[in-house]
């Protein structure tokens, strides 16, 4: 029996109970428009200097030039407006509605992709942010904000000014506002981004589905080291091998080396099926 037939039989038996969680990384919306943070369009030039995403991605970065690091958010928050959820994003949608409160999505995308196919807030976990909020610098309250409007369709080579920098303030203190995503020098926390609460859904998961993600951060990391030690069915889609296949295939679960629309259409009519 190949993987794609036990997996279809995993989720089949999901109707009758149990609780799955799903993890989404960068691959479900690259297949969507949306270029993967480390690819070839992460990276930003201004004038005659290259920035790589790991030099952007900083608070130290943002605290020595944060005109150019809110220049690369909004303009990676325009190419975000611009997609639309795919496939996979409605199946997944489609497995939540199924579930109710049997189901929780822990992503790492920052995209906003995930919540406008109407998915509970509740039970989705940014576990990285939303690009499409801002919160305060000074850290007065981990409550965020949206982005104003001016910002929407930022062009790629359009300079912040400081009057755009004042117009970005947190609205409560005046601190300086920055975007709502964890950056590489800072880590994990429940308040800002749920973190205590998607490790709690991983232990009380029954299947763990990990769908387009490289196993590159921490969280993600070990919520798969946990639902492999419990030795629940983990089922990774991704068309390349990564860390979460070797968790995988330690489980009654395994891998799934295709594309990740087509694999969550498959899994969510399982799921469905009467």
């Amino acid at each position: 029996m190949d993987d794609m037939v036990r997996a279809q039989r995993c989720f089949e038996a999901l109707r009758d109970g149990g609780v799955l969680v799903v993890l989404t990384g960068a691959g479900i919306s690259a297949e969507v428009g949306i270029p993967t943070f480390r690819g070839e369009e992460g990276y930003w030039t201004r004038g005659s200097k290259v920035y790589q995403p790991m030099e952007l991605a900083t608070r130290a970065a943002f605290e020595s030039e944060p005109a150019t690091v809110w220049s690369w958010y909004l303009y990676r928050r325009g190419v975000c407006s611009a997609a639309a959820p795919g496939r996979g994003h409605e199946a997944v949608a489609r497995m939540a509605a199924a579930l109710g409160d049997r189901f929780h999505l822990v992503t790492q995308n920052v995209d906003g992709l995930h919540p406008r196919t109407g998915i509970d807030p509740a039970r989705i976990y940014e576990i990285h942010g939303n690009i499409f909020r801002a919160r305060c610098s000074r850290d007065c309250s981990a409550a965020t904000y949206s982005i104003p409007d001016r910002f929407d369709d930022w062009p790629k080579d359009a300079e912040v000014t400081d009057e755009d920098l004042d117009a970005l303030r947190c609205p409560a203190c005046g601190a300086p506002g920055r975007p709502h995503v964890l950056w590489f020098d800072e880590c994990y926390d429940e308040a800002r981004y749920r973190a205590d609460s998607a490790l709690s859904a991983a232990a009380g998961a029954d299947v763990l589905l990990v769908v387009g993600t490289s196993g590159a951060t921490n969280l993600p990391m070990q919520m798969g080291a946990l639902s492999a030690v419990r030795n629940i069915p983990i089922w990774d889609v991704n068309p390349e091998d990564n860390p979460f296949g070797d968790f995988a295939r330690r489980t009654p679960g395994g891998v799934l080396r295709t594309g990740a629309g087509e694999a969550l259409v498959t899994l969510a009519d399982a799921l469905a099926a009467a």
